[in-house]
């Protein structure tokens, strides 16, 4: 009874073991037709168009397409650049006489006064008189007329309302009349003095001032 049955297993085991090319055997080439596999332990490895041979090694794993990733994109950082102000246009004012030796003009608060040099306004000066912004802007040094005493405040506006400024050598005066001599006044910071144009002998009540002309820097 065992031996018909082995007999009918036989085909099927040699049609298996024949399904894979021996250690060392033809697996493919060209106008091949036996097994394109090989035994445990081998692989079909093609040597020419023409011949492929089971050498020792595993089969390699079926090929598989990658997924395509997205590269993450890093963003871009612009180098840093330092914008500079432009430079103000201009000549500086300043006074020659003591206590407001090199003291010169400029806006504090909205208000002409004397102070220090390193905040010195830049001024263009003709028939007006303007002091330039950084960004362009003008503001006008007038005399306030509106006072009856002989000392006349000086103001910073939008508008030129004193139209006979002029130039004496580098003295800054007025035409019309011509005058010349200012007050200097300690306010509460030491480093600053109101100024006032003097048309007589009139002084600010309680104010220790004196009197000083205003020039351009040194032109010699």
């Amino acid at each position: 009874m065992l031996a018909p049955i082995l007999f009918a297993l036989l085909p099927a085991i040699v049609l298996n073991v024949a399904a894979q090319s021996p250690a060392w055997g033809q697996c493919g080439g060209i106008g091949w037709s036996g097994a394109t596999t090989c035994v445990s332990g081998y692989a079909c490895t093609v040597s020419n168009p023409y011949y492929s041979q089971c050498l020792p090694g595993t089969a390699p794993p079926a090929s598989t397409t990658p997924t395509p990733t997205t590269p993450i994109s890093t963003p871009s950082v612009p180098s840093s650049t330092t914008v500079s102000a432009p430079d103000v246009t201009g000549s500086q004012i300043r006074t020659v006489e003591n206590p407001v030796f090199h003291f010169y003009l400029q806006n504090k608060g909205g208000a002409p006064m004397l102070g220090p040099e390193s905040s010195s306004g830049r001024f263009t000066i003709g028939t007006t008189i303007s002091l330039n912004g950084a960004d362009g802007s003008k503001l006008y040094l007038n005399v306030d007329q509106s006072s009856t005493a002989s000392y006349k405040a000086l103001t910073l506006g939008t508008t030129a309302t004193t139209t006979d400024w002029a130039l004496e050598g580098d003295t800054i005066i007025t035409t019309a009349p011509r005058l010349l001599n200012f007050l200097a006044c300690a306010s509460s910071d030491p480093t600053f003095y109101d100024v006032y144009l003097q048309t007589g002998n009139d002084v600010p009540a309680g104010k220790t001032c004196s009197s000083v002309t205003m020039h351009l820097p040194c032109l010699c």
